[in-house]
């Protein structure tokens, strides 16, 4: 059949391949993917005062802009990927401060919204992570490093529910299910997130080969099998020392790419809330886990747009 010339002066031309988007689970076949630092800290380094329990949070209701620049300045530092400021942020915690449901979700959406403008800025490719952090965060009281709250799998389900929902409506790049301290509640939001179609990666706050309520780390990373959303598993807001070995246990349990963000190497104090001791350049030693197996490798508390441009010209070179 014949098609007149006019028809196809209106008919687009058809995508090509390399026009099309590239996912962040196609640049993990390919690239070492450098996630950014820590939220708080690129906030505290601005001057901005976290001492609440909402935590950086908090400058989602009182000022985004702070928010969008943190992103941004990851961003130009060498990041690949943000990860939002929903982290402390949820229906319970914001309803404390007066805010409703609708104001919530609203706030949610404009997590992912504030980290995708900022990603706007920048050339290259760019993905957003939106953060779901653990019940306990939503406590404000060092449970998150704990597990272990006394909840049932429902509850927990029913906890984690609406933000993910939320967040997934905002449509995030991937959701980042962090700081999970039990296999427990790892299990309880992957019953949430599975059939989303969203990806996910999961990673657990451990101290040695454990996770921090106890379980072994094989046993905590088996619960990512089977469900078809997890791009990628691995550890957060842990030791430098203890990210080597939970590199192995990741691959050799699950087979799908690790991801790892350490801290800086101090330690919080969960009542005083302070941070001592220094910090021991984790940045050394990003090629080691590069090497073991890890696919996206970033930071968490105390390390801000240095540490991760740092880590960026160091993986990269």
């Amino acid at each position: 059949m014949r098609i007149s010339a006019e028809r196809r002066s209106r008919t687009p031309p058809p995508k090509l391949l390399y026009d099309l988007p590239v996912t962040l689970a196609d640049s993990l076949a390919r690239n070492v993917v450098v996630l950014d630092g820590g939220m708080s800290t690129a906030l505290e380094l601005a001057g901005h005062d976290l001492s609440d329990e909402l935590w950086s949070a908090r400058l989602l209701i009182g000022d985004p802009d702070a928010v969008r620049a943190a992103h941004l300045a990851y961003y130009e530092a060498g990041a690949d990927v943000a990860i939002t400021a929903s982290y402390q942020a949820t229906y319970e915690g914001f309803a404390r401060r007066g805010l409703d449901a609708a104001d919530t979700t609203r706030l949610l959406r404009a997590s992912v919204a504030l980290a995708r403008s900022a990603a706007s800025e920048v050339d290259g490719e760019r993905w957003v992570a939106a953060s779901v952090g653990p019940y306990g965060a939503m406590l404000a009281d060092g449970s998150e490093y704990r597990g272990r709250y006394g909840l049932s799998d429902q509850e927990l389900v029913a906890f984690h529910r609406p933000r993910i929902e939320a967040l997934c409506a905002a449509e995030p790049d991937v959701l980042a299910v962090e700081t999970i301290p039990d296999a427990d509640e790892a299990a309880a939001v992957l019953e949430v997130v599975r059939g989303s179609a969203v990806p996910v990666w999961l990673t657990y706050s451990i101290r040695g080969d454990r996770t921090c309520a106890g379980q072994p780390l094989d046993e905590a990373f088996a619960v990512a099998a089977g469900v078809g959303e997890v791009i990628a598993v691995g550890v957060n807001c842990c030791a430098p020392e203890d990210v080597a070995n939970a590199v192995e246990v990741a691959r050799r349990v699950t087979g799908l790419p690790v991801v790892v963000y350490p801290n800086s190497g101090e330690q919080w104090d969960a009542r005083g809330r302070s941070w001592s001791g220094g910090g021991t350049g984790f940045a050394a030693l990003a090629g080691e886990w590069a090497d073991g197996g890890a696919r996206l490798v970033g930071g968490c508390c105390r390390t801000g747009p240095a540490a991760i441009g740092e880590l960026a010209r160091a993986l990269r070179s």
